[in-house]
């Protein structure tokens, strides 16, 4: 997947999707979902589709996410939402979108943030990401592929996200107990 035809989301949107999303509950560490690789899937399939529908109706109810994994919902798979827009950190910003079966195929300036997650609501913690950041995917309901150049926080968020995708959670990447802290504001 090279080349201008796969820069961007071409114009795709949630609404693409053709169906409403579902407010999902979101679970907490330990749950052992949080901590198994996800598979691949068909990113066509309806039961994807739906699932991406859902991530992105949990996300816009919840106060301060910018993005939200399958298994955050409790589904073992390759599936995410991001949305960083409005956020302050924000300089790059793709809007909503969710990709199915994203990897990173460049990555460079890293550089170590604060992070806080849904699924681990009590705490923050410094994470050295990469701050320019090229993923491929593929959109859900059409199965394009697509290659995103993006950088600063929009970077993070993905990496948070394929993170959940693998098994990981941001604690994974923490340098040690020294980089966790209890979260100050609670959302």
């Amino acid at each position: 997947m090279t080349g201008p035809e796969y820069a961007g989301l071409g114009g795709w949107t949630p609404e693409k999707l053709g169906v409403a999303g579902t407010v999902r509950p979101v679970v907490a560490a330990p749950e052992p979902v949080l901590s198994q690789p996800g598979p691949e899937v068909d990113p066509t399939s309806a039961e994807v589709v739906r699932l991406a529908a859902d991530l992105v109706a949990t996300m816009r109810v919840s106060p301060g996410c910018v993005g939200l994994a399958a298994p955050q919902v409790g589904v073992s798979a390759q599936v995410f939402a991001v949305d960083v827009t409005g956020h302050p950190k924000a300089v790059t910003v793709h809007g909503t979108f969710v990709l199915c079966n994203a990897r990173v195929v460049e990555a460079s300036r890293w550089k170590a943030g604060r992070e806080g997650c849904m699924s681990v609501p009590d705490l923050t913690g410094d994470v050295k990401r990469a701050s320019r950041l090229v993923v491929e995917g593929v959109l859900p309901g059409t199965g394009e592929p697509v290659r995103l150049v993006t950088d600063g926080f929009e970077a993070r968020a993905l990496q948070h996200e394929i993170d959940h995708c693998a098994g990981l959670l941001f604690l994974d990447r923490v340098a040690g107990a020294h980089a966790i802290y209890q979260r100050k504001v609670y959302l």
